[in-house]
């Protein structure tokens, strides 16, 4: 009975992907980002790339589990009106003066959590700390992804205020599953960020300003498409699942005219340049004789009835 019950589920509803560049994009990001770095860095960076690239996507994991992690994934800058960016200290402390933190934390702290994690791994650096270097660093990708994410940046984070509910998973994780081969992201060499905090507030700024098209694309097309155009079938761990159509995703990708690929450029060439900072601020240590970090397992399990905002 459980299966027909999941079987039914999955054949009435879309599949919800993963809700944060879906655990294939965050895991490419990553690994495309260590190929930025310096020699003195990727010498280090190049032989835990596989644990770089699997562990990009523990943040999403402790969502379920770690309380104060969800939080970190977003910013709903539309909860503070049309002058967020002017109105929002770029610095934590300042923010908490101004709007209080258990405020701040109900419409997420994405830009000032990602900013503390580069502190961490420029100590971890400091101190020579092969695993927590690979730990943070893992990490940081993850959240300056997220903030380059559109959705990331609005309440309206899966198109649950506008009848577009899935548009999340849609945009980054169906639309890089199937087109992402395709994409050019190549990003160059990591370059030092000297204002990190601005730098984090300009890309969730260039973030949102794309919101409107995301869902304006997506609802035109929706207005084009029959249902049996717009979702499809697979069968994804032993279970038939709609998913969106392969025509469905390339049409709303072309109308969005390489929107996803950029976003992932940026994030590769952000996380580089954030990795490379970090390094540079901790004083250019020699990361090429420090042990790293070792593939394991970690146990994320969760109460099952826990709810946590899948942003």
């Amino acid at each position: 009975m459980r299966f027909l019950n999941l079987l039914f589920f999955s054949w009435a509803f879309p599949l919800l992907l993963p809700m944060t560049w879906g655990f294939y994009a965050h895991s490419l990001i990553n690994r495309m980002a260590v190929y930025s770095l310096p020699p003195d860095m990727i010498s280090f960076y190049k032989p835990h790339i596989q644990y770089l690239t699997e562990k990009a996507v523990n943040p999403d994991r402790r969502r379920y589990a770690v309380k104060g992690e969800a939080e970190k994934h977003y910013i709903d800058l539309d909860t503070y009106g049309d002058s967020a960016l002017q109105i929002l200290p770029v610095f934590w402390f300042d923010a908490v003066e101004k709007f209080g933190e258990d405020s701040l934390r109900a419409h997420g702290i994405g830009p000032w959590a990602a900013y503390l994690n580069l502190i961490s791994l420029t100590k971890a650096m400091e101190e020579k700390n092969g695993e927590a270097i690979l730990r943070l660093s893992a990490d940081l990708g993850h959240y300056l992804g997220d903030l380059n994410v559109p959705l990331h940046t609005t309440k309206n984070y899966n198109g649950q205020l506008t009848g577009q509910e899935g548009i999340h998973g849609f945009w980054e994780s169906r639309i890089p599953e199937l087109l992402a081969q395709n994409f050019s992201l190549w990003t160059g060499k990591a370059e030092y960020i000297s204002q990190p905090q601005q730098a984090i507030w300009l890309a969730v700024a260039e973030a949102h300003a794309q919101v409107d098209s995301v869902l304006f694309f997506e609802k035109e097309l929706t207005a084009q498409f029959p249902e049996d155009r717009k979702f499809s079938f697979e069968e994804r761990n032993r279970l038939t699942v709609r998913v969106y159509s392969r025509e469905f995703t390339e049409a709303y990708a072309k109308a969005l005219d390489g929107m996803v690929e950029r976003q992932m450029r940026k994030s590769i060439k952000m996380i580089a340049d954030f990795w490379y900072t970090a390094w540079i601020n901790a004083g250019q240590p020699d990361l090429s004789k420090l042990e790293g970090a070792i593939l394991v397992e970690e146990d994320w399990d969760a109460d099952p009835d826990l709810k946590v905002r899948e942003h």
